[in-house]
């Protein structure tokens, strides 16, 4: 063990481990528990679990959280755990505001809203609100994401909306304070009549899909957050959503930006288009969409069981598409999915605190 040496150990070995053992060995001496705690073993941990095709689903049921296992974008039969959030809420009261690296970022609303950071994995949490968040937390209006800066600080972008006003801040975990960001001047997207969609991280950006089915009819948005500069920007949507109605659902797929957009326009449409070199790629189109009026217990969002997909609707309905092959194997590859109700995660060691 001596020859072996102590980089080889951490680095090379125990960092190839999964969280919950990492976990374990810190109580084998006070150096291991410094050594498996140090940010440089966190990151080199954190990015081989990236490239496994093993994830966790975080579901919000009414009145539980269950964790399923995926692998390869299936769901893994007969592996549902119920797990307990930190605080006495019901699960009812909690939105998924995002997930990355293994934290999942919730907002608890109740009469005082709280923002809370959270490693289901560790059981790991810790508040981040301040008296901002005393004003009343809207699925449709609220919303953000996480990302690393330069130094490796663990940023939280939250971004509100109201009385026509967006309000972009982000949070410092080494500071653990919040700073106020310049949006997009001269843009109405902090009316009620505009839905947020959960960000969701791709290449050092955080997309948010933004839409208003009210004046004019079917309008929509892509608001891009680069996590560089902090600054704000619209990318222009892809020809397949011209079409009204329709709506859009990001998901990253082999670490590319992909969007899911579900058109009606005679008959139920899906398509799976993707964002590379600064151009929208139509991938391919699913096959026999249809709506799905009651969903069975043991059925999960935005990945596989039995060869199809559920699309969530933030339209309030629930889209069922069938995989043919080439779509089954494109899709396995699926790295990340953020919805207010269900999110895929890794199992990092990756902590709320600095």
């Amino acid at each position: 063990m001596e020859r072996v040496g102590d980089d080889m150990i951490f680095e090379e070995i125990l960092s190839r481990l999964p969280a919950k053992v990492v976990c374990r060995f810190k109580s084998v001496s006070k150096q291991w528990c410094y050594e498996l705690s140090t940010p440089k073993f966190v990151f080199i941990h954190a990015r081989r679990v990236g490239n496994s095709i093993q994830k966790k689903l975080l579901s919000l049921k009414e009145n539980s959280i269950v964790v399923d296992d995926i692998v390869a974008g299936n769901l893994e039969e007969d592996t549902s755990e119920t797990i307990t959030f930190p605080y006495d809420v019901e699960p009812s009261f909690l939105s998924i505001i995002g997930s990355f690296n293994g934290l999942i970022l919730l907002c608890i609303k109740r009469s005082y809203n709280e923002l809370v950071l959270w490693n289901p994995t560790t059981r790991r949490f810790k508040m981040i609100s301040d008296e901002y968040f005393s004003r009343y937390f809207g699925r449709h209006n609220d919303t953000g994401g996480m990302y690393f800066d330069e130094h490796n600080d663990l940023k939280v972008l939250h971004i509100n909306c109201y009385w026509d006003v967006v309000t972009a801040r982000v949070y410092s975990r080494h500071n653990e304070s919040w700073r106020k960001l310049n949006f997009l001047n001269g843009t109405q997207l902090g009316s009620n009549f505009y839905s947020w969609s959960p960000g969701i991280y791709s290449d050092k950006k955080i997309y948010f899909m933004v839409s208003n089915y009210w004046i004019p009819p079917g309008e929509r948005n892509i608001v891009v957050f680069d996590v560089i500069s902090e600054s704000f920007s619209i990318l222009r949507f892809p020809e397949h959503m011209e079409v009204n109605p329709c709506q859009g659902h990001f998901l990253t797929i082999s670490n590319k930006l992909h969007v899911i957009v579900v058109q009606y326009a005679g008959e139920l449409i899906a398509d799976l288009v993707k964002y590379e070199h600064d151009e929208w790629i139509k991938v391919f189109s699913f096959n026999r969409a249809r709506i799905v009026h009651h969903m069975e217990t043991q059925e999960r969002t935005n990945i596989i069981q039995n060869n199809k997909w559920l699309i969530t609707s933030i339209w309030g309905d629930t889209v069922e598409v069938v995989l043919c092959n080439d779509s089954f194997n494109y899709i396995q590859n699926v790295d990340n999915y953020n919805g207010p109700k269900g999110a895929l995660f890794l199992e990092t060691i990756v902590s709320p605190f600095d």
